[in-house]
């Protein structure tokens, strides 16, 4: 194997199986890259695979795609077929074909000019635990085509698609209670001669299109067009799913039974929800990239009206060199309305012994797994029940590595995690025979794998979960819980609900375009409002400033003191004066306030805004025992005004003072209109002038709790300017 040809647009290499590879790279648009990749799926086949989660050390941002490739693998229980697809395939089936009459292990059938069918014959001896991954399965056919196409010098190229969770079966064999459909496939792999890639890094994007010659054959001059196959719609109606409501509670009180015998561990069975596909599956795909974004996101046409769509969270097996890591995942919690709520989420979960437990015997599998194809001593967990957060859930996570011993390569590690005990449970054997006697019906690709594997050796999948399957028009969605004996019933039914949710709602709303990550979006009711902020040399001003541009506001933000000539120049259609270090007398409040007032503009106070207008109307201001600095605070809502309309009774505010205005001295145009526990003013608002002020930040992550300080400022910015402009009417 050596490169012969390298520059920066093309190289040119044999492989170990004497195939010579040329690679022409063209620069391609890096924006939206993908994007027309996604729409081709719904009529070609081929595959978009995205990673579009942060997370240091373990996930970057990246995407790759394939669109009608040359030639596809397909299997189902040890009958393997191989299809050319065009012209360009043929050629690669030749040499495929050579290739495999050189393994012992294969009976080769039917061979046709686009399609070879063969089968994996049954092992003829025992094999030991730490051999049994070399065992006759048909990995044994992806490593003679991975042997044939091997090179180190090309990172990019490889095998695309899919592996069904019944592969695990011939490593693991046990008896099927459920009739799998005539048409099922347990493995969809895409050869593909053309690739997609997009450095998010470097903000680059390029294609690598290949040829492929061997002994005169060469794929340069043969036709490349495959005839597409557009997705049909049905008008069959589904049912909701394979369990009625209630069901799925009462298979986890079967579990507990084989708990408390000790048969398991811990399992994850599943339930299956369906709806009828009123959108294409691009739609889908889209929508559930925005909805839920993850570390292995993906879209497959894998051909015959069926489509996988999947934001899936989890790490399957990945392998860089001789390294093979995984990430479990175990542990789960809704997500809060906002990050403070998420915060309180994440100590709940911390805390949990329940899930720290089911984290712990999923970790501890994994590392059984890893022990039986790694050097010893090797196997390490090198993160332990770290966050990651996701659309609606939270999530704890363990990260676990190793390194493969020599005489193993990356099907090796796949095959001793299948599957990932974080989708069958422990011991996995015990856990995978409930599973199949107890589901109601087949996984098909759930709890499977998608990913890449790589013709230098590398591989990087993905668990198929929080996926929706396409076939014939009718998505369907599964989900499972992690099962212990101190589990709650009713609630791990919820969580399968809540799971599957995102992928419902993705399926439900493709069309709408509307995003309803977070909150719903501000409402642009500043638009034509002309903002003067007032600067007490503060340290959150600007994020002041900037929530009231999302209102779509214009914001002229100014230190104090302020001069008539800015008050002319702007214009200003509202004054706020912003919190500060100090006292009101520090910064001359009373002065901007009385040039407000000479041009009978509405005035909004923030914190020491609040005081400088107490103080500058004829209140006093007194000193707080304990100062209140970064401090959150629940306060009462006395009369909603303008500020607080549309809230609710009670918020959750943060607090930055010392100085608060003292109630008995506040005159009697101004109404109090919400309170801290112990009394302290937290809003006032005059009674005939357009005149209001908050004793706390909407502006602080505090204030975040169901969006309050943004729903507040849209409230100043839409009503204390209504209030002059209505009078002058």
């Amino acid at each position: 194997m050596v490169t012969i040809v390298k520059d920066d647009d093309s190289e040119i290499y044999e492989t170990r199986g004497g195939i010579t590879v040329s690679r022409q790279r063209r620069a391609t648009p890096y924006q939206d890259a993908v994007s027309s990749y996604v729409e081709k799926l719904d009529e070609r086949r081929g595959a978009v695979f995205s990673s579009n989660y942060e997370y240091p050390g373990r996930y970057t941002r990246w995407d790759t795609a394939i669109v009608d490739p040359p030639l596809g693998i397909s299997c189902f229980g040890r009958k393997v077929w191989i299809e050319a697809y065009n012209p360009r395939g043929e050629v690669l089936l030749s040499f495929i074909s050579e290739k495999l009459k050189t393994v012992a292990d294969l009976t080769l059938g039917d061979r046709t000019p686009t399609r070879l069918d063969l089968t994996v014959n049954q092992p003829e001896r025992v094999f030991t635990e730490e051999e049994r991954s070399k065992a006759p399965t048909v990995f044994t056919v992806l490593r003679a085509i991975t042997d044939l196409f091997y090179s180190k010098a090309d990172s990019s190229i490889g095998l695309f698609g899919a592996f069904g969770y019944d592969l695990a079966f011939q490593f693991d064999a046990i008896d099927l209670k459920l009739k799998r459909p005539d048409d099922q496939r347990d493995m969809v792999l895409f050869l593909p001669d053309e690739i997609l890639v997009v450095d998010h890094y470097s903000a680059k994007a390029w294609i690598d299109r290949y040829d492929f010659e061997k002994g005169g054959l060469t794929t340069a001059d043969k036709a490349g067009e495959i005839a597409p196959e557009p997705f049909r719609h049905t008008d069959a109606i589904p049912p909701r799913g394979d369990h009625r409501p209630g069901e799925y509670a009462e298979l986890v009180v079967k579990a507990k039974e084989s708990f408390r015998r000790g048969d398991l561990f811990e399992v994850v069975p599943g339930q299956k929800f369906m709806e009828r596909c009123e959108s294409k599956p691009s739609d889908i795909s889209k929508r559930l990239k925005e909805i839920n974004p993850s570390p292995y996101s993906f879209f497959i046409n894998l051909g015959n009206q069926e489509y996988l769509v999947g934001a899936s969270p989890e790490m399957f097996v990945r392998v860089s060199g001789r390294r093979i890591e995984t990430c479990p995942i175990s542990g789960t919690i809704k997500r809060g309305d906002d990050p403070i709520a998420d915060s309180e989420q994440i100590l709940k979960l911390l805390n949990s012994k329940k899930d720290e437990s089911e984290l712990t015997m999923c970790s501890d599998v994994d590392r059984n797994d890893k022990s039986r194809v790694c050097e010893p001593g090797s196997v390490k967990v090198i993160g332990r029940r770290q966050i990651e957060m996701y659309s609606r859930l939270i999530h704890t996570v363990d990260h676990i590595e190793g390194r493969l011993r020599d005489d193993m390569d990356a099907f090796d590690g796949f095959l001793s995690h299948a599957w990932a005990v974080t989708v069958t449970g422990a011991p996995k054997l015990w856990a995978m025979r409930f599973i199949e006697s107890h589901e109601k019906s087949p996984r098909a690709w759930y709890g499977g794998a998608v990913g890449m594997v790589g013709f230098n050796g590398d591989m990087n999948t993905g668990l198929t979960l929080r996926t929706v399957r396409i076939k014939d028009g009718i998505a369907e969605v599964r989900a499972g819980a992690t099962l212990l004996n101190d589990s709650d019933p009713h609630e791990e039914e919820a969580e399968t609900e809540l799971k599957a949710s995102a992928m419902i709602a993705a399926i439900r709303n493709a069309k709408s375009g509307e995003s309803k990550v977070g909150k719903a979006g501000v409402n642009q009711v500043g638009q034509g409002v002309n903002i003067l902020l007032v600067d007490h040399e503060d340290s959150f001003v600007h994020t002041l400033a900037n929530y009231f541009r999302q209102t779509g506001a214009t914001v002229s933000t100014v230190r104090t003191p302020v001069p008539e000539e800015v008050f002319d120049r702007l214009n200003p259609d509202l004054v706020v004066l912003s919190p500060g270090p100090g006292s009101p007398s520090d910064f001359d409040c009373k002065a901007t306030i009385k040039k407000a007032r000479d041009r009978k503009l509405p005035i909004f106070g923030v914190c020491l805004g609040l005081q400088a207008l107490a103080e500058a109307y004829g209140g006093q201001l007194r000193q707080l025992a304990v100062p209140m600095h970064g401090k959150p605070s629940r306060i009462r809502v006395l009369e909603p005004g303008v500020v607080f309309s549309g809230l609710a009774k009670e918020v959750t505010v943060g607090r930055y003072h010392s100085i608060f205005a003292d109630p008995s001295t506040l005159p009697r145009d101004f109404i109090i209109t919400a309170e801290s526990e112990d009394g302290t003013i937290m809003g006032i608002e005059h009674a005939r002038e357009p005149v209001a002020a908050v004793q706390f930040h909407p502006e602080s992550i505090m204030t975040l709790g169901q969006d309050a300080g943004m729903r507040m400022i849209e409230n100043v910015v839409s009503k204390l300017s209504r209030k002059v402009k209505e009078k002058a009417a």
